[in-house]
């Protein structure tokens, strides 16, 4: 878990539709469904409402009405990790998913039809990290930011920034913004000179139980607070709260072991 240096990026409502490249939805599929909307219902105040089910059982979680993420369930017989997975907005799913094959990345389902929703693809890069491809058509995705419930900032932790910004820039069309530091691998993703998700190089402190992967960051009101309730409903902390330039970062999973971050602006 990194210093979420992204996690001061643009706040404040999106607009109509998310601009190409831009993070524009996260979601997670799990084995139980139900309890798993318990634990982010009262972890983060989500309501839940039913979504296209063309890959099985999904809900969209609410913020005041507002779709935030999303929550399927896994079929019993697809043991796959548990993971938070980014979408990134896309005009045309099944072109850019060509553009990923042809750059090393692999497609692991799609590009389909999510009812009238939109168009997906799920996608791994050439290291293996896994995202989304979302081209919107009534679903245009994630609706509010910038408040307590809402996802932040989207990081992929990697082996080594360039090459992985490299791809993603040819996918997506983002600009690089490099963090200079001797001892910190570190890339912002911009569009239109603001910053998108970031791109942190470990090398060989990547977990050896999952590889190159995303990690979502959600925004609390108190980190501390959310922690506390976090154990209590039986989720995991990883790293403990921290202070950061970018407010106070804590790395979290749930119950059944997806991976997360927690920041809490600064004042």
């Amino acid at each position: 878990m990194t210093d979420a240096r992204g996690s001061a990026g643009p706040y404040g409502d999106p607009p109509a539709g998310h601009a190409p490249g831009a993070p524009c939805w996260v979601s997670l599929m799990v084995h139980g469904l139900d309890a798993t909307e318990d634990f982010y219902g009262a972890l983060f105040g989500w309501e839940f409402q039913p979504g296209p089910q063309q890959l099985g059982p999904y809900v969209r979680a609410l913020l005041d009405g507002r779709e935030v993420a999303g929550l399927g369930r896994l079929p019993p017989d697809r043991h796959l990790p548990i993971a938070w997975t980014p979408y990134f907005a896309s005009r045309n799913a099944d072109l850019t998913a060509e553009t990923v094959r042809s750059r090393g990345g692999t497609i692991g389902v799609g590009p389909l039809d999510a009812a009238d929703a939109g168009r997906l693809a799920i996608c791994s890069d050439p290291a293996g990290a896994v995202f989304g491809i979302w081209q919107a058509a009534t679903h245009l995705g994630t609706a509010v930011s910038g408040v307590p419930g809402a996802p932040a900032w989207n990081e992929l932790l990697t082996f080594e920034s360039a090459s992985a910004a490299k791809f993603y820039r040819t996918v997506f069309g983002y600009e690089e913004e490099p963090v200079v530091s001797a001892d910190f691998d570190y890339v912002e993703l911009h569009l239109g000179g603001a910053p998108v998700a970031g791109i942190h190089g470990v090398g060989h402190a990547l977990p050896r139980d999952r590889g190159p992967h995303w990690v979502t960051y959600f925004q609390v009101a108190d980190v501390d607070d959310a922690v506390d309730q976090l154990v209590h409903l039986g989720g995991q902390v990883l790293k403990p709260v921290h202070d950061t330039a970018h407010g106070r970062v804590a790395g979290v999973a749930d119950p059944e072991g997806a991976r997360f971050a927690i920041v809490q602006r600064p004042d």
